[in-house]
């Protein structure tokens, strides 16, 4: 960090004054400057202004997990395997080991005169769209399909970036894509969702409020596409009506990166580039990715925008960059004191080993073939995934100093005395045709001979960041980040049934950022272990589950759903038919599964009352046992169903979870609040009411529905109350 007084002269400025109020300060400040100057500082690239000690400053930064695309850091698993832990708490280290490495960075390479982009303190992080089909390439970047846990882990995570001093700002946090956006890539730049206020208000917005409203984020960041119809960078309903109006956010508000653009090259609401940055920033979009904000002066002279709408915006910029810091003297604020060791440090990566080990979710373990023996014969590690270094970083990463493979993590793993045969077996997906005569399955043959000279074989199928992501980033999509397909690659699918073929024991590892449709491998595969994209640490938490050094205990934060024909079309944005609280067909795999090696029993399931008046909150209580032989983790899962609702509502909805810890014999006992909003529906209209009635509370291991008890063989406890009274509104 450099203060800007050494170059304006200490105390040359009121701004300068640390003593004085911030908004006094701020005010000071864009007092001096000059249109063109504010202007200048409207765009991302945000130049110098030397006379008033101004250095440059560039506001795109990324940490999705992990410091990214700033070169060495700490990878922590990917975000949808972040909300597969269902840890909170967890969620929050991560996030705050991240900033601590984020600040470190940015001083260092402020140090070195490098500012350019990704070495700033104003992160475009976390992503907490809903991830409401599986053929989107960005749900990898989500927190998953259900608002409450992707509210949850979205407040964890922005409050970890920022910190907790009274004064000043650690990062900025940025909860993206606002609002209503989850694919198609293809069309981001023209497309227009159409969603019901109901919808609105029950599904898409809930986790942006939270973080705003309790997480204190300082940024959001608007959505390419139109929501009815405006653009979302530009909307008066979402940025003006709601976010400022509804939820005082007094933050800024930052476009995505060509976002400004679309509005009149694509959505084509606007004639020309000055008047699509004037409509934006009149409805509070203070911070242009690109370089549109640059015909900000020619709006004002020709009055398309006020001066005074110009300095709203610039103030609430400086206002970000005073709370972080950036015009005070080093020496005052702790964040510009952490050490550049923190940085990859084996604390750091302590942590991302723990995180990818709580995400793992073990799908299937017929005959409890899991854990592995460390001392079994010989072992054939099959597929592309095994010692991909790339599967473990996902999108949005960093890079970190040593990577651990899933074939590296067997390896450190088994005894001296036992063999690995490793066999790629094919490439992720079928290659082109070749002109020597090579042909897809070529690498088959070795394969099933490696299975055939082994006791177990280990399968590491899945996809990569390169078939699934962002529009432009992934190399071998066909659809432009999303996908067409959702099952395995054909390639994978033949190699797999090739391999199963030969008769020996197959544990199938998949790796990915979405839902792959195992059909055929749910039936002929004994066992089955989802490891998203882990991190650096990646190979040895697949080998800890694999080998019975940790029980895993992560849950799905998606449906799996049997194939595309259950799920309605890729651009309705209707929730009917999607996720676990509206979906009408059996899932192969719900949300809230996984199973465990530990055993968990649920008793004295019970509430402080029977009857509650509207307004109040219920009281539920559990007894959880550790009743199995192993220690372990249990993710305890609490659902609501509103059972005399006067409008569609969902079967059930989340409401409450907790992971915790219990040895083998240990029990405890647990309380969970359930507030009269969260017993509140949302009705057609888009208001948050709590009608009188009966309602069902579930508690246990795992959604009530019928296919996760077909796979666990448990059922979750329930208990009936009635809410009694007159009905009301809540805020929203």
């Amino acid at each position: 960090m450099t203060n800007p007084s050494t170059k304006a002269g200490s105390k040359a400025f009121p701004f300068l004054d640390q003593s004085r109020p911030l908004g006094e300060r701020v005010d000071d400040l864009v007092s001096r400057m000059s249109l063109a100057e504010k202007v200048s500082q409207m765009s991302y690239q945000s130049p110098e202004v030397a006379r008033l000690g101004i250095p440059e400053y560039n506001w795109w930064s990324e940490c999705l997990h992990g410091v990214g695309r700033a070169g060495i850091a700490t990878v922590f698993p990917q975000a949808i395997g972040l909300a597969a832990t269902f840890d909170v708490e967890l969620v929050g280290e991560v996030a705050t080991a991240i900033s601590d490495e984020a600040r470190a960075k940015h001083h260092e390479a402020a140090s070195h005169g490098d500012r350019r982009i990704y070495k700033g303190l104003t992160f475009w992080t976390p992503n907490v769209n809903i991830f409401r089909d599986p053929r989107w390439g960005r749900g990898q970047e989500t927190y998953g399909e259900d608002p409450f846990l992707t509210g949850r882990m979205g407040v964890a995570f922005v409050k970890g970036l920022q910190g907790d001093d009274p004064r000043y700002l650690k990062l900025v946090a940025t909860p993206k894509h606002f609002a209503v956006h989850s694919g198609p890539e293809s069309l981001r730049h023209e497309f227009n969702a159409v969603v019901s206020e109901k919808d609105l208000r029950e599904t898409y917005l809930p986790a942006f409020k939270e973080c705003v409203v309790e997480g204190g984020a300082l940024s959001i960041m608007g959505a390419y596409s139109r929501t009815n119809g405006e653009p979302c960078c530009a909307s008066p309903t979402l940025l003006t009506r709601i976010l400022r109006g509804e939820w005082r956010f007094s933050g800024f508000v930052v476009s995505d990166c060509g976002a400004i653009a679309d509005l009149h090259l694509h959505h084509r609401v606007t004639e020309s580039q000055a008047h699509s940055a004037a409509l934006a920033v009149r409805n509070g979009c203070d911070l242009c990715c690109g370089s549109d904000y640059r015909s900000l002066v020619e709006a004002v002279e020709r009055g398309l925008l006020s001066e005074a709408e110009i300095d709203r915006s610039v103030k609430r910029l400086f206002t970000a960059r005073f709370r972080l810091g950036m015009f005070d003297e080093p020496g005052s604020v702790a964040y510009a004191q952490i050490p550049i060791d923190v940085n990859d440090s084996p604390e750091h990566r302590s942590l991302a080993l723990e995180a990818a080990r709580e995400s793992i979710v073990l799908l299937k373990n017929a005959e409890s073939l899991l854990p592995l023996r460390k001392n079994v014969r010989r072992i054939a590690v099959i597929g592309p995934n095994a010692d991909s270094r790339s599967v473990l970083l996902g999108n949005y990463n960093g890079f970190p100093s040593r990577y651990v493979t899933i074939l590296d993590g067997i390896r450190s793993k088994v005894s001296d005395a036992t063999r690995i045969l490793y066999a790629r077996g094919c490439d992720l997906v079928a290659k082109p045709t070749d002109p020597w005569g090579r042909r897809d399955d070529d690498e088959f043959s070795e394969a099933c001979s490696a299975a055939e000279r082994s006791d177990v074989v280990v399968m590491c199928l899945g996809i990569s960041a390169s078939l699934e992501g962002e529009e432009g980033d992934t190399s071998r999509s066909d659809t432009q980040g999303d996908r067409s397909r959702i099952e395995l690659p054909e390639i994978q699918e033949r190699l797999l049934a090739a391999v199963a073929a030969v008769g020996k024991p197959i544990v199938l590892v998949v790796l990915s950022g979405s839902a792959i449709a195992l059909r055929w491998a749910a039936d002929n595969v004994p066992a089955i272990v989802g490891a998203w994209y882990p991190g650096e640490e990646g190979g040895s938490a697949v080998a800890d589950v694999l080998f019975g050094d940790y029980s895993p205990a992560g849950r799905l934060p998606i449906t799996c759903v049997r194939s595309l024909d259950q799920l309605p079309p890729f651009t309705d944005y209707s929730m009917k038919g999607r996720t676990y609280r509206y979906l009408t067909e059996e899932p192969l795999f719900p949300f809230g599964y996984g199973l465990s090696y530990a055993k968990f029993a649920y008793s004295h399931v019970g509430l402080d009352r029977s009857t509650v008046k509207a307004g109040e909150s219920v009281h539920l209580r559990v007894r959880l046992e550790n009743s199995g032989p192993m220690n372990g983790d249990e993710v305890v899962q609490v659902y609501l169903t509103d059972v005399e609702a006067s409008v569609d509502v969902p079967r059930w909805s989340l409401r409450a979870f907790r992971r915790i810890h219990l040895d083998s014999g240990e029990s405890a006992d647990l309380a969970f609040e359930i507030t009269a909003r969260q017993l509140a529906m949302i009705d057609n209209d888009g208001r948050c009411v709590l009608e009188p009635g009966m309602f069902r509370l579930y508690v246990g291991g795992s959604q009530p529905d019928a296919r996760s008890f077909a796979l666990t063989g448990v059922r979750p406890l329930s208990v009936d109350f009635e809410v009694t009274g007159t009905r009301i509104e809540l805020d929203y």
